[in-house]
């Protein structure tokens, strides 16, 4: 099983369309860069009521930076005809963040299970390569806090840490989110916890902390 931590992901850069006919059925395409369920559903209700005579509303979309949330919907065209070979393309292009719906306009001629699944998958090709394809990187967040006192020392040490994600927040101490390149995260955190503790790398990554710093990774994996 390949372990390899990757940074980059691939979606598109904004909404597209496409359509193709086959035996008198009109096929039409849409692509949307989306993030979550919601703007999922915030792109299929418009296009229902644009679209209110139409026979099938067939979509499917694959979201998170690890693409791990994903759903094909047939919407009452045969099991398998139409989801599936929409969520197909999504795959074969690399792509996470993406939703594609396939309007269809019935054209008297049935196409049959193998018809049906080779026209929402040209469908769907058609309409993604139309799309500009756009690369994100996966990033870890942390949230450093320490004494006002300190900030001079944490920044010039983020600064010489080539670490520039980075948003400040003011408080009863000073606080400091970072975000860093999934894979270089741990990396990037030593190199920096030396810079600011005036301590031997080896002495960071065998446990040593920076005195009056707290480092608190937090839960939600972000790209930017």
């Amino acid at each position: 099983m390949d372990s390899t931590i990757l940074d980059q992901f691939f979606t598109i850069a904004g909404p597209a369309t496409a359509d193709i006919r086959e035996k008198a059925s009109k096929f039409l395409a849409f692509a949307y860069p989306v993030r979550t369920e919601q703007e999922v559903s915030d792109c299929l209700e418009p296009l229902r009521k644009l679209h209110p005579k139409a026979n099938h509303h067939c979509y499917a979309y694959r979201l998170g930076v690890d693409g791990n949330r994903y759903r094909a919907n047939d919407d009452g065209e045969p099991s398998g005809t139409a989801g599936r070979p929409i969520l197909g393309q999504i795959d074969s292009a690399g792509l996470t963040d993406v939703l594609v719906v396939v309007v269809r306009y019935f054209g008297g001629t049935k196409l049959g299970a193998s018809g049906l699944i080779q026209a929402y998958k040209e469908s769907a090709a058609a309409v993604l390569q139309l799309t500009q394809r756009l690369e994100k990187t996966i990033g870890l967040q942390y949230l450093l806090s320490f004494d006002y006192a300190q900030m001079g020392t944490i920044m010039n040490a983020l600064k010489r840490s080539g670490i520039e994600q980075i948003e400040t927040h003011f408080g009863n101490t000073a606080a400091v989110t970072i975000t860093l390149p999934r894979s270089l995260a741990p990396t990037l955190l030593n190199r920096f916890k030396s810079l600011a503790a005036n301590l031997p790398l080896e002495m960071i990554e065998n446990g040593a902390e920076v005195p009056g710093l707290t480092v608190e990774q937090l839960p939600e994996v972000v790209a930017f």
